[in-house]
């Protein structure tokens, strides 16, 4: 019964790609920026060959690395969650999806204000945390939908829960969702409920992000139409649209993220559990935690023992990223990096290097190999080369 566990720790970039300058983001590195701090330590993961990937320099290298690895090249046109998921699962973007750093049109604030019934406040790029401490008692006394975006390809609505309820707030996100198509096809509409008075507002757990389904077949389509369990833990159910995957669980961030993974190892299924780790770029990349960004990969790293303990005969663990987002820079914003590819199980050599993958797909077409799959998405197999 083969199992494959595909982690992505969200943003952990391992150095800026050549066109990195294109997007901003020259001299981005984010796994280097971790490093610096006192709170970082990989032992762990340097067993598995983390410190021997190419372009990795934070430490001594392992003589005898328990799995293999390799260097993932985004092909896609973009440094964003949403396209770096897709390529991972093999759908490759030839255009970045839309950002609006100057907020968005008048054509289409006007007709989700016709739809919703309720004006809007804000609607330009700014922090999560800011933009409820900064407009939330105006949403109180008005009703107004607080809209805001990112440096990311999103649309995002905040509303406080005793005067929106939850579930009105994700039918608005759905409007969103159906006016956002075409031209203003953003990656994700993102719901962000919260809660408290004035002063003391924060955000509840009730997060949901409404996505564009990808435009191609995906390794999850593959696997779900061969009859594969293909199990979510995290966003990965948000971002894929709930497309190509038969079971998911939702978390709240890394901590239950890495607990119900450890439950599903203990768990008969045949197939693929794909799992992200939210907080590396959530809670410290994209608001400049050096400190906080390092303590996240510590904990990671004591986890991987309880990780390869529960592997069974048949199982492979991959363990990767989707971009960088590194917390040392001015921006905030994600970053145009490489990323790590791990690989440990039985069935994987040991020590083999893999050097530099020239698309992230490649991850798709191994998965689906492993499982004696052709790949009707991009990409190519490691192990089939």
């Amino acid at each position: 019964m083969k199992r494959i566990f595909l982690i992505v720790l969200d943003s952990v970039g391992i150095g800026e790609m050549p066109d990195a300058a294109l997007y901003g983001d020259a001299g981005s590195n984010t796994l280097s920026a971790a490093s610096k701090s006192m709170y970082f330590s990989m032992s762990n993961m340097r067993k598995l060959g983390f410190f021997n990937i190419e372009g990795v320099n934070i430490g001594e290298r392992e003589a005898a690395p328990a799995g293999s690895f390799a260097r993932m090249k985004e092909l896609s046109k973009g440094k964003d969650t949403t396209i770096g998921h897709w390529e991972i699962a093999g759908v490759v973007s030839d255009a970045p999806l839309p950002t609006y750093p100057q907020g968005f049109p008048k054509s289409v604030i006007g007709e989700f204000k016709k739809k919703t019934g309720r004006g809007v406040l804000c609607n330009k790029p700014y922090s999560g945390t800011e933009v409820i401490k900064d407009y939330g008692e105006e949403h109180l006394n008005t009703g107004d939908l607080i809209v805001y975006t990112s440096a990311d390809s999103v649309f995002q609505i905040a509303a406080h829960e005793k005067i929106v309820p939850v579930e009105t707030l994700y039918d608005y996100c759905r409007t969103a969702r159906e006016i956002l198509k075409g031209e203003h096809g953003v990656g994700r509409v993102i719901a962000r409920p919260f809660a408290g008075e004035t002063g003391r507002f924060y955000r509840t757990k009730n997060r949901h992000d409404f996505s564009l389904e990808p435009p191609g077949i995906t390794m999850l389509d593959q696997l779900k139409e061969e009859g594969y369990d293909v199990i979510s833990v995290g966003k990965i159910v948000d971002i894929f649209a709930e497309r190509g995957i038969t079971e998911f669980v939702r978390t709240a961030g890394n901590e239950e993220g890495m607990e119900k993974t450890l439950e599903y190892m203990e768990k008969d299924f045949e197939g693929l559990c794909f799992i992200n780790l939210v907080d590396f770029d959530m809670l410290y990349g994209h608001r400049n935690d050096v400190d906080g960004y390092a303590k996240a990969l510590t904990y990671f790293d004591q986890q991987v023992p309880k990780l390869l303990a529960r592997m069974r005969e048949e199982d492979v663990l991959m363990i990767t990223a989707d971009h960088g987002c590194d917390p040392s820079t001015v921006s905030t914003d994600h970053s145009r990096e490489y990323t790590p590819l791990l690989m440990v199980g039985k069935s994987i050599p040991s020590g083999k290097d893999f050097g530099t993958r020239e698309g992230f797909c490649d991850i798709a077409a191994t998965v689906l190999s492993l499982f004696g799959l052709k790949p009707k998405c991009q990409g190519e197999s490691i192990f089939h080369n």
